[in-house]
């Protein structure tokens, strides 16, 4: 299933608000053992592990939108719905730290 979070920023900008969510997420939610790693210029792979199962995912990086697409198993869709808002809640305030000023 796929996600998309629009935004009005730069790539490389873009891809430091994903990084920033994605650390936030990572330290806010560690039981789920989340995984981020970028593969190329635009797109970082995501993993979770719920229930003892691995989900995998990945997000991508384009000019006004960031897409998030997860594959999860049947049993696990209600903790897909609750990854995808908390992942989306943290890139929006992410998005909106961007518009105010640099990020580091």
């Amino acid at each position: 299933m796929k996600h998309v979070i629009n935004h009005h920023l730069d790539i490389p900008t873009a891809k430091k608000v994903i990084a920033h969510a994605f650390a936030e997420y990572q330290s806010r939610y560690s039981q789920y053992s989340p995984t981020f790693a970028w593969v190329n210029d635009r797109r970082a792979d995501v993993g979770f592990n719920a229930k003892g199962i691995k989900l995998k995912g990945a997000m991508e990086v384009a000019d006004k939108e960031i897409t998030l697409d997860l594959d999860v198993p049947f049993l696990l869709k209600p903790f897909q719905k609750k990854a995808l808002e908390v992942i989306e809640r943290e890139v929006k305030v992410w998005i909106g730290k961007a518009n105010a000023g640099p990020i580091d």
